[in-house]
C-alpha cells in the first residue's frame, strides 16, 4: 500500500515558519525505515526540506546498523518489514539509544496493531495512507516533547557553540560575548548562513561589501584574519581555509 503525498509535493510545501534544531545548533536526524523504496525516498525528501539531515534503510537489519553509524534524533519506523519487524528493530535499537523517540507507520489500521505499537514503547503511530504533512507534525511534536530539538528564533543563527543573534547584533562563543565591528559582523553572519560551505572571495566580496573591489581580494583575507582573532583566538577553530576555492564556517570539533 502506498503512501498518500497530499495534493503537494515536498517541494511545493511552505518551508517551516519556525525551524527545529539540535541543542548545539546542527540539524535534526531522522532515520527513515521502510521496505517501500519509493514511499521512503518521498519521506526523506519531506524530511530534508524541513532542514533536517536524513538516512534511511529498507530492512531491519539495516535499519539497526544505520542507528549505530547516525545516532538519529528521532525514527519513522514501518513496522512490517522484509527480515524482522519494527518492533524488534526498535528494542535492538533503543538499547544504545534509549530515549529515542519512534513513530510506527503501519499498512493496517487495526487496533491491535496500534496498541502492540505502543505498548511495546513507540511513542505515535502513522496508519497508511497517510499525508506528508502528518508524518512531519507528529515528528515535530515528537522532537520538541523529547526535548531532542527546539524551535529556534528566527533571528538567531547557532553554529555550533557560536552564535550570533542577526537582531541584537550580539555574538558569543562558548557563552563567552564577542565584539566585531559591522564589517566582521556581516561578514560572520554570511559565513554562518552557509554553514559547511565553500564560499570564494568574489562570494564573499558581493555578499558582504556589494560591489567589486577590482581583483583586491586580498579584503577579504584580512577581515578573515580579522574575524579568526576574535573567533576562533585560543579555543579549535571554526573559520578554515580551502586553498584555491575559500573559506568555510563549521563546528569545532566534539561540538
Amino acid at each position: 500500500m502506498t503512501a498518500m503525498a497530499s495534493d503537494r509535493s515536498p517541494e511545493s510545501r511552505p518551508r517551516p515558519a519556525v525551524e527545529l534544531r539540535r541543542p548545539d545548533g546542527s540539524p535534526v536526524r531522522v532515520l527513515v525505515v521502510d521496505d517501500e523504496a519509493s514511499l521512503a525516498d518521498l519521506l526523506t525528501m519531506a524530511l530534508r526540506y524541513e532542514g533536517w539531515e536524513v538516512r534511511s534503510a529498507g530492512d531491519g537489519a539495516g535499519a539497526v546498523r544505520a542507528a549505530r553509524e547516525f545516532r538519529p534524533d528521532a525514527v519513522v519506523l514501518d513496522i512490517m518489514l522484509p527480515d524482522f519487524d519494527g518492533l524488534e528493530v526498535m528494542h535492538r535499537v533503543r538499547a544504545e539509544l534509549p530515549e529515542l523517540p519512534v513513530l510506527f507507520l503501519t499498512a493496517r489500521d487495526a487496533v491491535e496493531d496500534r496498541i502492540a505499537g505502543l505498548t511495546a514503547g513507540g511513542d505515535d503511530y502513522v496508519t497508511k495512507p497517510f499525508s506528508l504533512e502528518e508524518v512531519v507534525a507528529r515528528l515535530r511534536g515528537l522532537l520538541r516533547r523529547s526535548g531532542v530539538a527546539s524551535a529556534r528564533p528566527d533571528s538567531l543563527l547557532v553554529i555550533g557553540d557560536l552564535t550570533l543573534d542577526e537582531d541584537s547584533h550580539e555574538v558569543h562563543r562558548a557563552g563567552e560575548p564577542i565584539r566585531l565591528t559591522a564589517t566582521e559582523f556581516e561578514l560572520l553572519r554570511f559565513l554562518m548562513r552557509n554553514p559547511r560551505r565553500v564560499l570564494s572571495k568574489a562570494q564573499i566580496l558581493d555578499r558582504v561589501w556589494s560591489y567589486d573591489f577590482g581583483g583586491q581580494a586580498n579584503i577579504v583575507e584580512l577581515y578573515i584574519s580579522y574575524l579568526r582573532r576574535k573567533i576562533d583566538a585560543g579555543r579549535e577553530p571554526m573559520i578554515h581555509t580551502r586553498r584555491g576555492a575559500g573559506y568555510i564556517l563549521k563546528p569545532a570539533p566534539g561540538r
